[in-house]
């Protein structure tokens, strides 16, 4: 490889790099928020003695995840795991609210 192609290599590594961390910060601070919703929700859910969790909601949602994954060009099983992730999280956070 020439030095041109090795610096044409290692400028694109960089630029991939840099958009990798932009969209790592979205990431973060877009759970962030979703979390600060979904905690509001717990509250409410615990002031009106609703269960923390909502099973017909959650499959909707993972539906819904399955198709936008599919059209964003993601894995839909990938996509299933990420928000059975996250909706355990949230449900850990509504029973720590009824407590």
């Amino acid at each position: 490889m020439t030095d041109d192609h090795a610096s044409r290599a290692a400028e694109l590594l960089k630029e991939h790099r840099e958009s990798i961390d932009r969209l790592d910060a979205i990431l973060v601070y877009t759970l962030g928020e979703r979390f600060k919703h979904t905690q509001a929700v717990g509250r409410l859910k615990a002031e009106h003695d609703l269960p923390p969790s909502d099973p017909a909601r959650e499959a909707q949602q993972i539906a819904r995840l399955e198709e936008l994954a599919k059209a964003a060009d993601l894995d839909p099983e990938f996509a299933k795991k990420f928000l059975n992730f996250i909706i355990a999280e949230v449900i850990r956070h509504h029973q720590k609210h009824k407590q």
